[in-house]
């Protein structure tokens, strides 16, 4: 699923076509429960992460995945879809992550990525920050991750 009002692939992508305002949706991204045990053993090895009959006594009544791995399925959307393959600069950060509602083995995520704000730089004209709302949606179409990500993009033809 793609629902997108860019007018540029990945590959042709630049800071000026990133437009405030603008709502970009892409997925899916299914959950696959051994991803969801694997990398929860590996890296939150927590009983409703890791273990499917201590999952079932939890409050979550099954394994979940980590939110950790929720963001690590919204990265992989993100980039392949979002952000420029030839003009992204990278990141400083993020802010203001939630994870509101559990992801389950067998859930479909898509990304939603609005575009905040888009600014060119004052000190490096060559390049724009973009600012982006991200949501992570499940097949029921509820939030299950939100956070505000900041980007450098280059400027088309700098």
């Amino acid at each position: 699923m793609s629902n997108s009002t860019f007018s540029t692939k990945p590959d042709n992508r630049y800071f000026e076509d990133y437009i405030a305002g603008a709502v970009h949706e892409f997925g899916a991204i299914a959950v696959d429960e051994q991803e969801v045990l694997d990398f929860g053993k590996r890296f939150v090895p927590l009983s409703y992460h890791i273990d499917k009959e201590a999952a079932k006594k939890s409050i979550y009544g099954g394994v979940i995945a980590s939110g950790w791995h929720t963001a690590a399925l919204m990265m992989r959307v993100y980039t392949e879809n979002y952000l420029s393959s030839v003009a992204n600069l990278g990141s400083p950060g993020g802010d203001e992550l939630r994870w509101p509602k559990p992801v389950f083995p067998g859930d479909t995520l898509s990304v939603r990525a609005t575009v905040m704000e888009a600014r060119r730089s004052d000190s490096r004209p060559d390049r724009g920050i973009v600012r982006t709302f991200i949501e992570v949606l499940n097949q029921k179409r509820e939030v299950v991750m939100s956070m505000k990500m900041v980007n450098f993009v280059r400027c088309r033809g700098e």
